[in-house]
């Protein structure tokens, strides 16, 4: 496939990409349009509100000032001065993230990786410049070159994810032809094996720079890490949902106190459902133990619930006013998820460089660091402010949640390491 090809077909992809996160936007919005005005209302009202809500879901800030008018008829006196909404409706980032690492994996199987990734980047940059410069009005202005730069970083974070994820399934490809090349002893075949031997060759020379266990080392805890903060996260979506599910019945009575209307209704629970991986990262952050806010002076831990008047999300009706039943014992999840991923990463093959009090505390260090720093930057990108005064202040606070998940999971996961090299110790006594 010719360069021309690969990166007309990258820009094809970018552009849907986009079209389908602004298009989740603008339905719902122009239907909601549609039914209220008639058709009557300008619809550039329709797009600019549908580009402020793409904008914002890729972390983009947005500066809102109200006429006296609005603030009077909303009864929030805070709103009086300008004030910004800094949180991400992460929905949307990881649906184009998502995207973005099917776009990699596209890039990669066409042998010309760099200009695909390039022509893809690109043309979702230009889209999003677009969109941010056509998003502006009196009330509502995003932050101009935020709009430019974090939409394509959030796409190009998929991408390269998708590159990543492509190099290493051609890794293990190329792994698996020389370790049959290597068992292989069939002197018919004289040309396979000798191109076998010059892959084997290449690859040792390859990694020849970089110390064989420092790299194995790196590679473990960043494979040890990553799996506990996806146990963490998973864990705490099946919470979520086992919440939601729960707090069924409160959960549709505050879509009836809104009496938004069908429209109202639609535009509403897409909205919610932008905000929910926000949601799995604040529950996320309440099993490791800081817990979140929802707004200034309040607090939902393991420790105690503290609220104050909420948002108007019916989403929010699964947070009881007393706290969580299961209290303390939501803390086990991040030790258990480090006690679990040091298990297995002990069971893994070439873990018996894993050997004595002073590798497996480095590992688990590692483990931990990396964890911590993972699960940081997920609560640092889920919090922001989400409206004028005390919810200037909404989300998990990010050094507290990476610091305590990196002790848990490092002190969980260097238990996990020495129970699993005692048990494969004993087993190899046996025999």
């Amino acid at each position: 496939m010719s360069r021309t090809t690969v990166a007309l077909l990258a820009a094809l992809e970018a552009l849907i990409v986009a079209a389908i996160g602004l298009g989740i936007c603008l339905v719902p919005i122009a239907i909601l349009w549609a039914a209220q005005y008639q058709l009557g209302a300008d619809f550039t009202v329709v797009w600019r509100s549908a580009a402020d809500i793409w904008l914002v879901g890729h972390g983009v800030n947005l500066t809102v000032s109200l006429d006296p008018q609005t603030v009077a008829q909303l009864g929030l006196p805070a709103a009086g001065t300008p004030f910004q909404v800094t949180i991400a409706l992460l929905g949307f980032a990881v649906l184009t993230a998502g995207l973005g690492v099917r776009t990699g994996m596209r890039a990669a199987d066409t042998g010309q990786r760099l200009v695909g990734a390039a022509s893809a980047l690109a043309t979702f940059a230009v889209i999003a410049t677009l969109v941010v410069l056509t998003a502006g009005a009196p009330m509502v202005q995003p932050s101009i070159w935020q709009g430019i730069v974090l939409p394509p970083f959030v796409y190009g974070i998929g991408i390269a994810a998708g590159l990543g994820l492509a190099a290493l399934r051609g890794t293990a490809e190329d792994d698996s032809a020389v370790r049959s090349v290597e068992g292989a002893a069939n002197p018919r075949a004289p040309r396979t094996d000798a191109g076998g031997v010059a892959v084997l060759s290449l690859l040792r020379t390859r990694t020849r720079a970089i110390p064989e266990a420092l790299a194995d080392g790196a590679v473990a805890v960043v494979r040890g890490g990553s799996a506990a903060t996806a146990m963490i996260v998973g864990l705490a979506a099946l919470v979520l949902a086992l919440l939601i599910f729960g707090n069924y019945g409160a959960i549709i009575g505050l879509y009836e106190q809104l009496q938004t209307g069908v429209a109202g209704g639609v535009a509403l629970t897409v909205g919610q459902l932008a905000i929910l991986p926000n949601l799995v990262v604040w529950m996320a952050s309440w099993l490791i133990g800081p817990g979140f806010a929802i707004g200034t002076g309040s607090a939902v831990s393991p420790l105690g619930t503290a609220l104050g008047p909420l948002p108007g999300l019916p989403l929010f009706g699964v947070i009881p006013p007393g706290g969580f039943a299961f209290g303390l014992v939501g803390v086990v999840v991040p030790i258990l998820a480090g006690f679990v991923s040091g298990v297995l990463l002990r069971a893994r093959p070439g873990a018996h460089r894993i050997e004595g009090v002073r590798s497996v505390a480095l590992t688990a260090l590692g483990m931990g660091a990396v964890a911590g720093i993972q699960l940081g930057l997920l609560a640092w990108w889920s919090s922001g402010a989400l409206g004028p005064g005390r919810l200037h202040d909404v989300g998990p606070n990010p050094w507290l949640v990476g610091g305590l998940a990196a002790a848990e999971v490092a002190v969980a996961a260097a238990i996990g390491l020495a129970v699993s090299g005692r048990r494969a110790a004993g087993g190899r006594a046996r025999r």
